[in-house]
């Protein structure tokens, strides 16, 4: 059964109830989103969901709190927030309503909650606390500055800001998932062309895509470039070698690095070459044949320096 009511607290807000409500809503959009502490509204009931108050975690009764003392945490030990708990419950049910292919919907799922929940449900605990220069600029404390302000005295001030915060917070969300799953229609691409390529050096793909995943996942060490078109050219690109960091596998020829047009077209002997960044990461060439040609001379060149 479909609830009536979405409940949480009111008062100021924080991303953890704000992300939750941004999936609630998206998946009961009849039902009438409440910001109260009122002991009947925090009571459950089969007509609403009850998430980041209430002080008890019971999915079968539809309240979904961690601010008590013995808080649900995750198989490792980590702790949840309301938006952990709300992801774990209807995370896979709001991925289908985006449209998700059913064979993506667990590695997607899993995926964002790593990367994406599992960051806001440490910091509402306390368990991270991110500093440096940065810090402000996290998504849960750029979400809490929508709040109002100390001195706003208007009474409808907070849940104004809350429902204004909700659409920028249901924009990081969309986007977030979106990405993902791009990344898994991506894979499934470079995937056909890791078989495509054999033992080559040079994966071409069909477009510009993530690809460093899929070929950390296919093993695909032997790989040193990749082709691929751009909008009016086309690219070589290096990969690299971690997640971190920007070392590459192979980097492209030295002699290349920051010329254009001419000048690459007399250094490397490539018609139709036309730039090539001073950081040896990428270079671009006018057509496909010319991009193939540039990628094995530096396919060539590094397996020399190999040697």
């Amino acid at each position: 059964m479909s609830p009536d009511f979405l409940v949480t607290h009111s008062g100021g807000f924080h991303a953890d109830e704000l992300l939750s409500s941004v999936i609630l809503t998206r998946l009961f959009p009849q039902a009438c989103l409440i910001r109260s502490r009122a002991l009947e509204w925090i009571t459950p009931a089969p007509d609403r969901i009850i998430y980041d108050v209430g002080g008890a975690y019971d999915p079968a009764a539809g309240i979904f709190d961690h601010h008590q003392r013995g808080a649900p945490l995750r198989d490792d030990g980590q702790p949840y927030s309301s938006f952990g708990l709300i992801w774990k419950h209807y995370g896979r049910e709001y991925l289908a309503a985006t449209g998700l292919p059913d064979l993506h919907v667990e590695a997607l799922h899993a995926a964002f909650d790593t990367g994406f929940v599992l960051p806001i449900d440490l910091t509402d605990n306390g368990a991270l606390s991110p500093s440096g220069p940065l810090a402000g600029l996290t998504l849960p404390v750029l979400l809490e500055t929508l709040k109002p302000v100390f001195d706003e005295e208007e009474p409808e001030a907070d849940d104004r800001a809350f429902h204004a915060a909700l659409a920028i917070a249901r924009s990081f969300i969309d986007a977030g998932i979106a990405q993902r799953a791009a990344k898994l229609r991506a894979e499934a691409i470079v995937y056909r062309a890791i078989e495509a390529a054999g033992q080559g050096r040079i994966l071409e793909l069909p477009r510009g895509m993530p690809f460093r995943p899929a070929i950390v996942k296919a093993g695909a060490d032997h790989l040193l470039f990749v082709v691929h078109p751009r909008e009016k050219d086309w690219c070589v690109t290096g990969i690299r070698r971690g997640d971190d960091g920007f070392e590459l596998r192979a980097d492209l020829p030295a002699t290349w690095a920051g010329l254009t047009n001419g000048e690459l077209e007399a250094v490397c002997g490539v018609e139709g070459a036309s730039f090539c960044h001073n950081g040896r990461f990428i270079a671009a060439a006018k057509t496909r044949d010319a991009a193939l040609a540039m990628a094995e001379m530096a396919v060539q060149e590094a397996l020399s320096i190999e040697v």
